[in-house]
């Protein structure tokens, strides 16, 4: 292989392979400094948020909260989460009422404290369609089958050196 292809094929998989790192960061690294990223699923927070954005949010305590501020919270027992913005607060209940931006109406239930996950911090748009594809079988067996690939691809060019190495000391041998 001609040293200016070896290059240009090393500087592929190298950005590959720092493409990979930075996703895994996006996705699961940044839990190490107390981020937790959620996939933005409806249109309710438009324009703050929009539909395939992945919203990093930071926990909070509700004694933190203000009107105005936009969380993060358990909907229902199904463990459903959702982000809107505060309108108003009963600390005597401890609920918070909310309101998605886009909504016409505030949500018919209030949040409790306890339900409360934390506050946005920031987005990315569209990494959320990457991380709900990658939370499904399909998404999981594609991410594996780049990584295999990726991997592979980091080791072509030592194999190619070596099965070199061994054609010119086969043809040596044999003169």
């Amino acid at each position: 292989m001609s040293k200016k292809i070896l290059r240009v094929f090393n500087a592929l998989t190298t950005l590959l392979v720092a493409a990979a790192a930075l996703l895994a960061i996006l996705l699961v690294g940044v839990r190490a400094v107390g981020l937790t990223p959620f996939a933005v699923l409806s249109g309710s927070m438009e324009p703050s948020y929009h539909v395939g954005s992945l919203i990093y949010v930071k926990n909070a305590v509700p004694e933190n909260i203000r009107v105005g501020d936009p969380i993060t919270f358990v909907l229902n027992e199904d463990l459903l989460v959702a982000t809107h913005r505060v309108i108003e607060i009963d600390e005597a209940n401890q609920h918070f009422y909310t309101k998605g931006d886009a909504n016409e109406a505030p949500d018919a239930m209030p949040v409790h404290f306890n339900n409360l996950l934390g506050r946005p911090v920031f987005s990315i748009p569209k990494l959320g369609y990457v991380s709900s594809l990658l939370g499904t079988k399909k998404g999981m067996l594609l991410a594996g089958s780049l990584a295999a690939i990726i991997l592979i691809l980091v080791f072509v060019p030592d194999l190619l050196r070596l099965a070199d190495k061994s054609d010119k000391k086969a043809n040596k041998q044999q003169q």
